[in-house]
């Protein structure tokens, strides 16, 4: 499929700490990012204690920018956006360095507002996040301010936008050995700026916490290696890597997993900033997204609303890129999801649970065939490595994760299950409902099942029983050999399958 260029966009996020490009297709709304540029410029290390620009600073920047703008030749100026956060806010000889800066581009540079920045992060953010899920809180750190905005619709009902960030915090801090007061008084000045906010946005309140951008994805990832039982940035967590890095006296000294080069000198700045928010804003939790400000100028440039679930545009896309059966599809859904019921029956699982396992259901059971037009052989392997690595919009991780390990559970050898899904148990009824679906709906075909057929659990064994008419297997020996190879597959895990024949 060829792109038109004329649905080409591109959005340049001259940042504090990094400067990106992205360059997306869109289709109907539904953004696919074909290329995307990020150089750690650290802009904001530039200001001098005038507030004035370096001269090495902003050839650091014209050199990138130029880059960009290499990549921008051919784009007509109603396919780009340019927009400049808070070190182009502050510094004082902007003026002078603005032009050039636009020369090099080749585009005109917005200076926005902080919190025309923060109205664009939310935007970002709510596209990308399923409808009705209540109302968030999102902090954005950046390399020299943080965002903070509290809405559920469209249209956020706070925003704000103060100057901490990353860079600042770690140049004013952490330029020499760490020690636990000075990470004392980064909190305490950090907390003394959110306070001006704080107590009109605790009034205003929220359902849950968000965190965008580099700051908040370097703690997440950080934890996740530190304490694989954690998905999400938690204060308890946090202190722990603060009392690490002091022990260490500095961040590189603590030789944290999954930190990337480029953000260790600015890590502990940005972990003092969004542990004074959270103290400051009384949060134990907060999840992160991949979405930023970059995502909202694209929204914004294009003019989207929102009117549906971006989760359900993003699979019927996947299924349209993949060239899935619509059919196939739809037929093993229907057929998972009635297995997924009969197992819950006598279970005491609550209506909202079982509404969400049937979504996960029928949405891997949706794309657990897009790995067919890589290769066959194997073709679950492909489908679970895109659903896990995609760029998804509208899924979290976690939920991206969940689809990966229905997917390539549905076929094949179950030991690797076991090191998988652990102790979940609706994960574990999620995978029975869809192995068996794949296996009933093999023909491609409508298949009339038995009547009185019927999936349970077996709770004396921790196993599960199919209850299935005699005469029909019978009638059919392939799903009657797949079967048996069924109940050989879930003795590895140590979860009996029994077929009864009646």
């Amino acid at each position: 499929m060829t792109t038109n260029p004329a649905n080409v966009l591109a959005s340049v996020d001259l940042g504090s700490n990094s400067f990106r490009l992205q360059v997306c297709e869109n289709n109907n709304g539904q953004l696919k990012v074909i290329d995307s540029f990020k150089q750690m410029v650290r802009f904001a290390a530039g200001l001098d204690e005038q507030k004035n620009l370096s001269a090495s600073s902003q050839e650091q920047a014209l050199d990138c920018l130029a880059k960009f703008g290499e990549r921008l030749r051919g784009f007509r100026p109603e396919q780009v956006r340019a927009v400049a956060t808070n070190t182009f806010r502050v510094a004082k000889n902007i003026a002078d360095f603005l032009p050039k800066a636009e020369a090099a581009l080749g585009f005109p540079i917005e200076i926005i507002a902080g919190r025309e920045e923060a109205r664009l992060i939310y935007t970002g953010v709510i596209h990308t996040l399923p409808p009705g899920g209540g109302k968030m809180l999102v902090i954005d750190i950046g390399g020299g301010s943080t965002e903070f905005v509290i809405g559920s619709t469209l249209n956020p009902d706070i925003t704000e936008s103060l100057p901490l960030g990353c860079v600042t915090y770690s140049l004013r801090f952490f330029q020499n050995k760490i020690t636990a007061k000075d990470f004392q008084a980064a909190i305490s000045a950090a907390r003394n700026e959110i306070q001006r906010i704080s107590k009109n946005m605790r009034r205003e309140g929220w359902d849950f916490a968000i965190g965008t951008s580099g700051s908040a994805k370097s703690i997440r990832d950080v934890l996740a290696a530190e304490m694989p039982q954690e998905a999400d940035i938690t204060y308890k967590g946090m202190r722990a890597l603060a009392e690490r890095i002091i022990e260490a006296g500095s961040v590189k000294k603590a030789k944290f997993e999954n930190l990337k080069p480029e953000r260790i000198e600015v890590f502990a700045g940005g972990l003092a900033v969004m542990m004074a928010a959270f103290e400051e804003m009384k949060l134990d939790r907060m999840t992160v997204t991949e979405a930023a400000l970059r995502d909202g100028v694209f929204y914004d440039l294009i003019g989207r609303g929102l009117n549906e679930d971006m989760r359900e545009q993003t699979v019927a896309e996947f299924q349209h890129r993949y060239h899935v059966s619509l059919n196939q599809a739809k037929r093993t859904a229907e057929t998972a999801q009635t297995f997924m019921d009969s197992l819950c029956h006598a279970k005491n699982v609550t209506v909202q649970e079982l509404a969400l396992w049937q979504q996960y259901l029928g949405r891997a059971a949706a794309l657990h065939e897009i790995g067919l037009d890589i290769a066959h052989t194997g073709y679950h392997k492909h489908s679970a490595y895109i659903l896990e690595n995609a760029d998804m919009p509208g899924f979290s991780r976690k939920e991206q994760t969940i689809l990966a390990q229905l997917v390539i559970g549905h076929r094949g050898d179950m030991k690797k299950m076991g090191g998988i899904i652990g102790t979940n148990e609706m994960l574990w009824y999620a995978v029975l409902s869809l192995r068996l679906a794949a296996l009933f709906c093999r023909s491609r075909q409508d298949l009339g099942f038995p009547k009185n057929m019927q999936l349970r659990t077996d709770t004396e064994n921790h196993g599960f029983i199919l209850r299935i008419d005699s005469e029909w297997l019978e009638h059919h020996p392939l799903i009657a050999d797949a079967l048996e190879y069924e109940s050989v597959q879930w003795q590895k895990v140590n979860m009996p399958f029994k077929v009864e024949a009646v």
